[in-house]
């Protein structure tokens, strides 16, 4: 193969929306491809396909393949002219902890301080990241109104988050008298390592479960989209269909009685 192709297939690809990133990992493997074989056969792709453990790499390993092989056949040349029988091994997925309302109240019986409880609240009643947790500020909370402001954010864009009746509660508790700094004084690590020592799940599994619970009390997609700071639909999405397919389920459940 005519290895200057690949910078051809880059362009195109480029020129077409599609992410750039995706074309250089594909690059890079079709390039360690050529380094095995100079005009490699279906044969040999699918035997340097297997020859990696990782089920992940070789998932992209083939699809490196088959799309340089669908855009040589676009473009007419003849390269992969086999890239349809190219194989695609499927990923398997381990289901993603999502924080229920038995996860909520153990952590609560557990936390013995005032923060820990705070921390706790603030996770069921906001699903924040981690990183948004260690930059609230103190001047971030209205505890009149409900809620707090998240200023820096994975998306660069400040967003209003509502406060449940527990969550401002605690969050009073935890700042009174104080009227500046950092509301919980903690890095990320040590939210994390907070997290470990109550035996609660993640930050990001609170997050789930705050997505997964505010969908299933009927709050809009778009109200989910804006509170987590999502900047597409695509997450909020994701969960729309995970509790689509739970719901369904108790729905029949209950219609055998």
């Amino acid at each position: 193969m005519d290895t200057s192709l690949l910078r051809e297939f880059r362009l195109d690809w480029q020129l077409s929306g599609k992410a750039p990133r995706t074309a250089c990992d594909y690059i890079a493997a079709v390039e360690k491809l050529l380094e095995q074989h100079t005009d490699p056969s279906l044969a040999d792709v699918k035997q340097w396909i297997a020859s990696t453990s990782s089920i992940t790499t070789r998932r992209k390993r083939g699809q490196a393949v088959r799309a340089v092989g669908k855009w040589a056949d676009e473009q007419r040349y003849e390269v992969f002219v086999w890239w349809r029988q190219v194989p695609l091994v499927k990923e398997t997925t381990k289901p993603q902890t999502t924080v229920t309302e038995i996860d909520y109240r153990k952590a609560l019986s557990v936390a013995n301080t005032i923060r820990d409880v705070s921390l706790i609240e603030v996770l069921w009643s906001t699903g924040l990241r981690r990183s948004e947790i260690e930059r609230l500020e103190i001047a971030d909370v209205n505890l009149a109104d409900s809620f707090l402001v998240v200023r820096t954010s994975k998306t660069g864009k400040p967003r209003v988050v509502p406060l449940s009746p527990q969550a401002r509660h605690a969050l009073r508790r935890l700042i009174k008298g104080q009227e500046a700094g950092s509301v919980f004084r903690m890095s990320s690590n040590a939210i994390r390592l907070c997290l470990q020592r109550l035996e609660a799940p993640s930050a990001h599994a609170w997050r789930r479960g705050w997505a997964v619970r505010a969908l299933r009390s009927g709050v809009s997609e778009a109200s989910v989209k804006a509170v987590a700071g999502w900047s597409t639909g695509a997450m909020v999405s994701r969960y729309t269909r995970a509790l689509s397919g739970e719901l369904a389920l108790e729905e029949f459940s209950r219609s055998w009685g």
